[in-house]
């Protein structure tokens, strides 16, 4: 009897110890899209945060997070992902002006010192989400300053460091332009608020793993042979990241100095501008197909986005690093997870030559893998 006892205990504790996470199944998947890249994921830089969302009595909601190669030592360039905590930061600075008295919303008129566009901050962000404009986020950064985002950042504990505009002359200048907002939504009326330039604290090298890339990179058409060097440019990993999805998709679950300080209704709106596909947002659809800047999933096809799918999310490309960190909805088959992930498909070392591979190798990949992650979640509802 102890003998039988203990085969049966060797073989539970064999297979315990082989028995595969979620995640290390999708990744072993027979898919050639993942096989190509998981031959060799760290020559590809892979990072994957993968989270199961468990809904309980009285709506209790848990997480279990699953990860692969994550390390927020280790740099990658988050491109414009660092657009999302620009957005939330935007409508956190909002509503600390109407608590001042300022009147001021959404959708009230601006217009940066040496800009053209009078805009307002509510088309700008729904930009960031719908087509990822660069100028969208700039103007939004001059609005916030490097000071006042990073503050934002450290405050809630979310590891990361903002310090550059994008593709902008004078990218890293610490001094920001000067705003004004104007009265009755039109540029001819008199200014509701001005805000003065301010002076933001030179930004210090990053001190991190693998901040020297590739070997050669393009500068004025020359070709500079050595490794390009991303210790002064932004820094957001993808735990940051995957940790704003949840904060600003489940609020609730989260202490109120770790939340975003942000009214309901702006809440609802970026919830709103995250899910909108560009054509939902006005843009053509020939040029901004659905999944334009939705890589999970739907990231390999042009074809339209199932109305039952709904995707929360913001995607970062430049230099040969592709970025997605989204919550998927199936509101027809009661399926949601999020998934983060990052890839860096630059196969020549060199940089600004724009010959990386992300519509043969990267692309795919996330396509694939939410692909995956959405199928096993399908078929391992609870």
């Amino acid at each position: 009897m102890k003998y039988i006892l203990s085969i049966l205990i060797s073989i539970l504790i064999i297979t315990s110890c082989t028995q595969k996470t979620p995640l290390e199944t999708v990744l072993n998947s027979d898919s050639e899209k993942i096989k190509t890249v998981m031959q060799d994921p760290e020559r590809y830089e892979l990072q994957i945060i993968y989270t199961r969302i468990k809904r309980g009595k009285n709506d209790s909601i848990s997480f279990t997070d699953y990860e692969f190669n994550v390390n927020d030592s280790i740099y990658f360039y988050p491109a414009s992902s660092v657009k999302f905590p620009i957005a939330l930061i935007t409508l956190e600075k909002l509503k600390e002006l109407q608590e001042k008295g300022i009147n001021l919303d959404r959708k009230v008129v601006f217009k940066t010192q040496n800009d053209t566009l009078y805009t307002n901050i509510e088309k700008e962000i729904v930009k960031i989400f719908a087509v990822s404009g660069n100028q969208a986020y700039n103007r939004l950064f001059e609005f916030l300053g490097q000071d006042y985002i990073n503050q934002k950042l450290q405050s809630k504990n979310i590891i990361g460091r903002i310090s550059h505009r994008l593709s902008a002359f004078h990218s890293h200048n610490p001094k920001t332009q000067s705003i004004v907002f104007f009265k009755e939504n039109t540029h001819d009326s008199s200014s509701i608020y001005k805000q003065a330039s301010i002076e933001n604290s030179p930004q210090l090298k990053l001190s991190l793993k693998k901040l020297l890339k590739g070997k050669g990179y393009i500068y004025n058409d020359t070709l500079m042979e050595k490794p390009k060097d991303f210790s002064e440019k932004n820094y957001l990993p993808l735990t940051s990241l995957h940790e704003m999805m949840k904060r600003i998709q489940f609020p609730e679950l989260y202490s109120q100095n770790k939340r975003f300080n942000i009214t309901k209704s702006d809440r609802s709106f970026i919830l709103s501008a995250m899910k909108k596909t560009p054509s939902e947002a006005g843009y053509d659809k020939r040029k901004y197909y659905d999944s334009y800047v939705k890589f999970f999933m739907f990231g390999d096809t042009k074809e339209d986005i199932p109305e039952n799918i709904h995707i929360y999310n913001k995607v970062g490309a430049a230099y040969g690093y592709l970025t997605d960190c989204a919550y998927i909805k199936d509101v027809k088959n009661n399926i949601e997870f999020m998934l983060s992930a990052t890839i860096h498909v630059n196969k020549n070392g060199i940089y600004n030559d724009n010959a990386y591979e992300y519509d043969d190798i990267g692309i795919p990949f996330l396509a694939a893998l939410g692909r995956a992650i959405y199928q096993h979640e399908k078929e391992h509802k609870e």
